[in-house]
């Protein structure tokens, strides 16, 4: 809003007088606000909408990306590169010396590695970008325009000229518009599932006055914002608009939460850190220790000792430090993690899973506790007729033929007719009535059909609040007969008759006890009770619903479906614990999770008053135990959640109502249901299921802990080959020899490939026992259960192999070797390791030992590939699961490493020496000693059951 205007103070109008809500309001209920007073009041108080939340610009979020710690590290390295550029120019200018090609070098590592940190930045800033809109989806809610008494006449104005006090006039169909206290209402009902989880809808009297404690989902004399009136009329005076509605409270809850980053993203963030810190340190050790070689040189030198700052020396030595911690970070690790997580997705999508937020993919493998809806998530969201009581006894509904029993058939046609509903077509009424014309449908017994050509419809009597009955009055043949269903204690009250195996006959007190002991068993299975009674009556005798005979009575309820108890189990032998959220009564609750196997006890359930009457510390305990939470607010549901993550679990929530959403956006990862979800459930959850079943989230969790393997895989592989370089850089200058690899070279081993060997194994297939699994410990690190030793002892592998490459071409031109790959040096140096140094530094000898180490570090990196696929089995298995880019990858990578040496305008790039076959083939299995000691490794970790990965 532009200005600040006045808060609504909030006031328990459910639990005063109709006269002295409108006192409070001063307003008239039959003239309503005036005009003058109306605009008053809207400058006052403000329009009936949802205030914006506050947006971080991309600019920002782009900015916030250059913070990292690995990012500040490769910024300084291009800074520290391009000053070098700048000395090197401005000395060979002095120097009146021209500027060659092998001069811009620098530059270009300048340019490489600014470029790889602004892509990065863009991807995380993008990824950002894409955040929630749960507040806009909320604002297509308010309906646009509604009728209200001004000034002693109805207006149609918009929703948002709404202030608190107007009288605002309610129809069947239409979407209320703002918080009201009901001042009048006729057989009115209102669909709240959106908001409460209720899942049929609401009756609504204006005449009760409730108690101040009422939970919202009780408030029968209150109308709520956004929600649809399904049946009757109203009136009622506007109590709360704009952000002071109970959607207003889940809009302020929205823009409150604020998102946790995922147990992956906190992990690659303390990697990150740590990496970032390892680097300057192994730069600064490295740079002094260069520095003191140059000094002990320059020292034993016969021109005597300089001292060396800006000389050549102290250049080179930072030179080498920027390649170091080239080496020392992954700059491909934040494009390869956000490439895994989005193959992910396509994966997610065939398990009927829309992913809204990359990161999450990860998060659903991470899953210590699964917080579900009832409604439409573990049931069916269709009410079901499930038992009948007939004669006396009650059976299952679809255990009865409808040819060998009377009353049955009386009952199935009778209570089918008395309905508004319909089922051809579109579905539409209440849903009671749908269950019913459901049963008949069974039977192969259609309403519209049976009243056009059988018994058509004379008359009615509605159903009201009352009378809790509704009669319906059909011809048959010449005959007229009534139909009644409702309420057994209604119906009960108005029956003389009872009709048992064919035979009517009064009604006696013991026929009512046995059949209130019938209701009262289904009652305590959590069924909706109908009843139904009949009478037939003369033509010119007036419609009444006396002297009715009484047939029987159905048990409905929205039953679990199908695949939900088989989930249920599943997430069990995975350590998952299925938790039921719910706005549904208690008993309903627990019979659902006893037939799903959630609950054992209704000591396991915990209601929405006793949830409100526990402290902090007390929920946190009482969430370790109770599985089922039934009559819950909004509030109550964030509640939950947060107190089952300070418990330290990570939590999935799933919903479909503007309710869900704030734990939705709570949760670790929220998950919407696609068909029967809100807009605003879809917006605030991070993921959405397109079918709406329980069973799928089970198939994404599996998925999810399928890609986390995946993604920890290709970071191990990763990172075991940044260990090997920054060893053998790191022990090169230790040792005084000059770096055996330059800045771009390992700029393409960890772009280029690396990249496709880690994108190769981020398509695996996932393990087949990953369910049998425990979930991750949340407090576990990336390298937990040995995943540093496994990723430092490979990274170790590449080093020797490639510290030997590097080390061959010196020993061979060092001891003239006559080799035709040797380098051919006709000077003689000295018999030491001195004289070995000052060998290795001849530019020949120095490019040919490079492009050694350069080769043997990338193929080894293929190799690697292949053994990272599966730790625990032979490589001979790997082609046979049908991961097609790890055959890609491996012919791919051998091309692109032979282009780089063979190639002139790369081999000048790259600086490296075109290498013969007989080259090629010694680095090559030099190159495959990782694959080499994979081989060794498999059949151990195999038999310890080793789980690093």
């Amino acid at each position: 809003m532009e200005e600040e205007k006045k808060k609504q103070e909030a006031y328990p109008a459910h639990s005063k007088q109709i006269s002295e809500v409108k006192e409070h309001f001063q307003t008239d209920l039959e003239k309503g606000l005036s005009s003058e007073e109306a605009k008053k009041r809207l400058d006052e108080y403000g329009p009936n909408k949802l205030e914006e939340g506050k947006r971080v610009p991309f600019i920002i979020k782009l900015l916030k990306q250059f913070i990292e710690p690995m990012v500040i590290v490769l910024l300084i390295a291009a800074l520290i590169s391009f000053v070098i550029f700048l000395i090197k120019g401005f000395t060979n200018n002095a120097n009146n010396l021209p500027f060659t090609a092998n001069d811009n070098t620098e530059y270009i590592d300048t340019i490489v590695i600014l470029a790889i940190v602004i892509i990065n930045a863009f991807i995380g800033a993008i990824q950002e970008q894409k955040a929630e809109q749960s507040l806009e989806a909320l604002k297509k809610l308010s309906t646009p325009m509604c009728t209200v008494k001004r000034d002693g006449k109805l207006y149609s104005i918009k929703s948002e000229e709404l202030v608190p006090g107007d009288i605002v006039i309610l129809e069947e169909g239409a979407i209320i518009p703002a918080d009201l206290r009901l001042t009048a209402s006729v057989d009115m009902k209102s669909d709240e599932s959106s908001l409460t989880g209720e899942s049929v809808p609401v009756e609504k009297d204006a005449s009760e006055v409730l108690a101040d404690d009422t939970v919202t989902a009780e408030k029968s004399n209150i109308a709520f914002s956004s929600c649809p009136i399904s049946y009757g009329i109203g009136e009622g005076i506007v109590i709360g608009t704009g952000m002071n509605t109970e959607v207003g409270k889940i809009a302020t809850m929205l823009t409150a939460q604020e998102d946790d980053e995922t147990p992956l993203q906190k992990k690659l963030a303390v990697l990150s850190k740590q990496l970032g810190i390892i680097c300057l340190v192994i730069v600064i050790v490295t740079f002094l220790a260069g520095m003191i070689w140059n000094i002990i040189r320059l020292i034993n030198s016969p021109d005597g000792f300089s001292w060396p700052l800006f000389g050549e020396e102290t250049l080179d030595m930072f030179e080498e430090s920027i390649a170091l911690a080239v080496a020392a970070i992954p700059e491909g690790l934040s494009a390869i993690v956000t490439i895994s997580l989005a193959l992910g997705v396509n994966k997610m999508v065939k398990v009927n899973t829309i992913v809204r937020k990359l990161p999450s993919v990860e998060t659903l493998g991470s899953v210590t506790v699964v917080c579900s809806d009832k409604t439409g998530t573990l049931t069916q969201n269709r009410m079901t007729v499930v038992k009948v009581h007939v004669d006396g006894k009650t059976v299952d509904a679809n255990t009865i033929k409808l040819e060998e029993n009377k009353e049955l058939s009386l009952l199935v046609r009778g209570m089918m007719l008395c309905s508004n509903a319909s089922i051809s077509g579109d579905r539409y009424g209440d849903p009671t009535e749908i269950a019913l014309l459901d049963h008949a449908h069974l039977y192969g017994i259609e309403k519209e059909e049976t009243e056009k050509k059988e018994e058509p419809r004379i008359d009615e009597l509605p159903f009201d609040s009352v009378r809790k009955m509704m009669s319906v009055e059909n011809r048959i043949g010449d005959k007229r007969i009534i139909y009644t269903k409702g309420a057994l204690d209604s119906i009960l009250k108005h029956t003389e008759y009872i009709q048992i195996d064919g035979e009517v006959r009064r009604i006696t007190e013991e026929d009512i006890q046995k059949i209130n002991e019938a209701s009262s068993e289904m009652a305590s299975q959590a069924f909706r009770v109908l009843a139904f009674a009949y009478r037939y009556h003369e033509d010119e005798e007036r419609m009444s619903e006396e002297h009715l005979v009484f047939v029987g009575m159905v048990g409905m309820i929205d039953p679990e479906r199908a695949e939900a108890a088989p989930a249920v189990k599943m997430f069990k032998q995975a350590g998952i614990r299925t938790v039921m959220i719910t706005g549904d009564h208690k008993d309903t609750a627990f019979a659902i999770a006893k037939n799903l196997g959630i609950a054992e006890d209704i000591s396991q359930c915990c209601s929405g008053d006793e949830l409100n009457a526990l402290s902090e510390e007390e929920l946190r305990e009482r969430v370790k135990t109770t599985n089922v939470f039934a009559r819950v607010s909004p509030e109550n549901k964030v509640q939950i959640v947060k107190a089952l993550k300070a418990n330290g679990n990570i939590v999935s929530m799933t919903g479909d109502g503007v309710n869900d959403a704030p734990s939705l956006r709570a949760a670790d990862i929220g998950i919407a249901m696609g068909i029967t979800g809100t807009d605003v459930a879809k917006s605030a959850a991070d993921m959405v299921l397109t079918d709406d079943n329980f069973a799928s989230i089970e198939k994404a969790v599996e998925e999810g802990r399928g890609i986390f393997s995946n993604v920890k895989k290709s970071i191990f592989y990763l990172l075991s080959s940044n260990f090997g370089e920054v060893i053998v850089m790191f022990l090169t200058i230790l040792l005084g020899l000059p770096t055996p690899l330059e800045t771009l070279q390992i700029l393409w081993i960890n772009l280029i490939t690396d990249s496709l060997p880690a994108i190769a194994l981020s398509m695996d297939a996932k393990e087949k026992d990953i369910m049998n699994r425990k979930p991750r410990d949340p407090k576990d690190g990336i390298f937990s259960h040995g995943g540093f030793t496994f990723t430092l002892g490979y990274g170790v592998v590449i080093f020797i192999i490639t510290f030997i490459a590097y080390l061959i071409p010196g020993i061979l031109a060092f001891t003239h070797s006559t080799l035709s790959f040797a380098p051919q040096i006709t000077e003689t140096f000295e018999a030491s390791y001195a004289g070995f140094v000052e060998l290795m530094n001849i530019e020949e000898v120095h490019r040919e030992a490079t492009t050694w180490a350069f080769t043997v570090l990338a193929m080894s990196q293929i190799f690697h590939m292949v053994g990272m696929t599966d730790i625990k089995r032979s490589f001979l298995h790997v082609f046979k699961d049908g991961n097609w880019m790890l055959l890609v990858s491996f012919i791919l990578g051998f091309a692109l490493q032979l282009a780089v040496t063979e190639f002139d305008f790369l081999a000048n790039a790259f600086k490296t020496t075109e290498l013969s076959w007989q080259e090629w083939l010694i680095l090559a299995g030099m190159a495959s000693l990782p694959l080499i000691v994979h081989e060794i490794l498999a059949p151990i970790f195999r038999k310890k059951e080793v789980q690093i990965i």
